[in-house]
């Protein structure tokens, strides 16, 4: 088994980069041509947690090398299989409300409508989870991919942090070296998409920002017209 890792600090907040995720392979990104189509297969949020869980199949196009030809055939096309978890943060806790209590863990509503929020209750930090793994050569090579992004230990307000995760698993018999070789391409292929994965998602962020941007002028234009 071979594991690729890799780290990165976008200049973009949490929110910006978990809602521009789900754009990441739309036509904004000229890096993201190899992937062919993201199907959503289910999407449910938790209202207890306010956990969305989505799972999707992911499409690409990327010929394997000719030397693997006799083991994988002459198929370029490959499915995964993709599940994610969005959990929205908790900032620190609200001495007082006026509206009645929705969490669980905080204390029985006083009449009148009334409500003190349990002031202990601890900050969670907002969290995207993506993990995936191929369903395409199953039998022959493994390949279980995680994906985190967390608001910047050092800029949370301004900055995400991206941490991804691949462990590869050839499978081929007592075929020592032909394993090793797969394993040994597979961890380089992950490294050139990791790059190329990066850079269009840059692309996505930067014309998401500019693209809300626009609109929040616009409907200022539109209430200023209004008033």
């Amino acid at each position: 088994m071979k594991v690729f890792s890799h780290t990165h600090e976008f200049d973009y907040t949490w929110d910006e980069v978990s809602t521009a995720n789900w754009r990441k392979y739309c036509p904004w990104n000229h890096e993201s041509s190899h992937v062919v189509a993201v199907d959503t297969l289910s999407r449910n949020l938790d209202t207890s947690t306010g956990i969305l869980r989505t799972e999707r199949l992911i499409t690409t196009r990327q010929p394997a090398p000719k030397w693997l030809s006799p083991i994988l055939g002459k198929v370029d096309l490959s499915h995964s299989y993709e599940v994610s978890y969005v959990r929205p943060g908790r900032a620190a806790p609200i001495e007082k409300s006026t509206e009645p209590l929705h969490l669980s863990d905080a204390l029985s509503s006083p009449p009148h409508g009334q409500a003190e929020l349990v002031t202990d209750l601890p900050p969670i930090k907002p969290l995207v989870t993506m993990t995936s793994y191929n369903l395409t050569f199953s039998d022959l090579i493994s390949v279980r991919e995680t994906v985190t992004y967390t608001p910047s230990t050092d800029d949370p307000t301004h900055r995400t942090h991206f941490e991804q995760q691949a462990r590869i698993t050839a499978m081929c018999g007592g075929w020592k070296k032909v394993r090793e070789r797969i394993e040994a391409f597979t961890v380089e292929r992950f490294g050139q998409n990791a790059e190329r994965g990066r850079a269009g998602f840059e692309e996505v962020l930067e014309m998401s920002r500019r693209a809300f941007g626009q609109e929040r002028e616009r409907e200022a234009a539109l209430k200023t017209q209004a008033s």
